[in-house]
């Protein structure tokens, strides 16, 4: 059974990233809305990892490529999600000041994500697993 305060923890800290993500692009002094791309990120992040713990039986110990194949596609997507606005900045189509929103909301959705797993990853009877 999962405690009420881990789902609390991560609901907040979800509203609390996009929080972040629509200040860099809704506040009157940026008003762009370029960074809203990194949506897709969040998105994608997870995919890869759940497909592989589908295919993937976990009774040995050892390492296998399709999981390491999953972890290297998510680090990818993540690693794509924290560039996107710099390159943005760098292109001047959103401000510094933006991007550092963005960048602040990236590091707390991915951390909120990395907790979603951590908390309904056993390989219980009743988990997100079997949907």
């Amino acid at each position: 059974c999962v405690p009420p305060a881990a789902l609390i923890s991560l609901s907040f800290g979800g509203a609390v990233g996009l929080m972040f993500l629509m200040l860099g692009c809704a506040l009157p002094q940026y008003n762009q809305y370029w960074p809203l791309f990194v949506l897709f990120f969040y998105i994608l992040s997870p995919i890869p990892y759940c497909i592989a713990r589908r295919l993937v039986d976990d009774t040995d110990a050892t390492s296998n490529a399709c999981k390491e194949l999953a972890i290297f596609l998510t680090t990818g997507i993540v690693v794509s999600a924290f560039g996107l606005p710099i390159v943005f900045a760098r292109a001047a189509l959103i401000y510094w000041g933006a991007c550092a929103l963005v960048l602040t909301g990236n590091t707390v959705i991915f951390a909120t994500i990395l907790g979603f797993f951590l908390v309904f990853g056993s390989n219980d009877d009743f988990s997100w697993q079997q949907w």
